[in-house]
């Protein structure tokens, strides 16, 4: 059986994908996807191993000059690779008009999403042959897995959904492994960020740890913030320009992990590393970490300007205590 998936960003919502992907090799033998992703998040689909082809799509950065000629024959190419290969089931994922229009619809086989009560933007069942609904009131996750279970015809398992990408990388951590912590200080939105004089501060109270800490960056402000952060501090190190599959060898190896709600935090999650994560005003209830080891922080007021240094100080000697007690 072969099966389509769409699902093309953002990083947490792919990676929440995954379990379903494993549910589905385990239920059906033999079956194997081909899987449509923004072109930044393609090293992330050929991660599990159910998965044969990955097709980059580039809405985002098509979106900036849709009719331009060279913007048009991509789409064209596109169109051209998703329809080279016909499916037994499509299944959307992302659940909003403008994917299910410019790739669902054109796609060749049986197409399954979530009805109108159910999908992000209703209207978008309206490219859909078969409309499941998908009860709103879980965690992305596990609504991602109902929809699976539902379109391809088997039951949901009942058990935490595995990731299956954790393997692929324990197999070769670093030689440091079990030596650092790492901090994911960067986030989209500026309401998400932890302010820069609380990071710091838990960097002085971490001087007698005897351990590295390590920042990863991205985007230009972002390197500059882990300059700011790592000024002053020896044992902190701020990494060097990372693709997405080098960021997850170095969180494979961490001790544990700190960070805001964003994207790599949920790669840390499906990596099973152990990881605190700092939230403001987003719920982690339904699109928080999912996985082992995983614990919040919840600011009060919604503001990650109330949440002292203190308190993440005591949950990281917390989490690395009971590292200890179980090696």
């Amino acid at each position: 059986m072969r099966v389509l998936i769409v699902k093309t960003s953002s990083m947490g919502d792919v990676l929440h994908t995954l379990p379903a992907l494993t549910d589905a090799m385990q239920a059906i033998p033999g079956i194997r996807f081909d899987w449509v992703v923004e072109e930044g998040f393609t090293q992330i689909p050929g991660w599990h191993p159910a998965v044969d082809r990955v097709i980059p799509v580039a809405i985002r950065r098509w979106r900036k000059n849709w009719f331009g000629s060279e913007t048009r024959q991509q789409r064209c190419d596109f169109k051209r690779e998703v329809q080279s290969t016909s499916y037994d089931a499509i299944i959307d994922a992302q659940g909003l008009i403008k994917s299910a229009a410019l790739i669902t619809r054109v796609a060749k086989g049986e197409k399954h999403g979530q009805d109108c009560k159910s999908a992000r933007e209703p209207f978008a069942s309206w490219f859909y042959n078969q409309r499941h609904e998908i009860d709103k009131k879980q965690h992305a996750v596990e609504r991602t897995r109902e929809l699976f279970a539902k379109s391809l015809g088997y039951e949901k398992p009942a058990a935490r959904g595995d990731y299956a990408i954790a393997a692929r990388f324990l197999s070769h951590l670093p030689a440091d492994a079990g030596q650092y912590l790492v901090f994911l200080h960067a986030t989209t939105r500026a309401d998400k960020h932890w302010p820069e004089e609380k990071w710091r501060e838990l960097l002085g109270m971490l001087s007698a740890a005897n351990l590295r800490i390590k920042l990863p960056w991205g985007a230009e402000h972002e390197y500059q913030r882990a300059m700011r952060l790592a000024e002053g501090f020896p044992y902190v190190e701020v990494l060097p320009k990372l693709s997405l599959g080098e960021v997850a060898e170095v969180l494979a190896g961490a001790e544990a992990v700190i960070s805001v709600d964003t994207g790599l935090s949920h790669l840390t999650a499906a990596l099973d590393r152990p990881n605190i994560t700092l939230y403001g005003p987003t719920d982690p209830g339904l699109i928080g970490g999912y996985g082992k080891n995983q614990f919040v922080l919840k600011a009060e007021n919604n503001s990650l300007e109330t949440l002292p240094a203190e308190r993440v100080f005591e949950q990281l000697n917390d989490v690395i205590s009971a590292n200890k007690g179980m090696n």
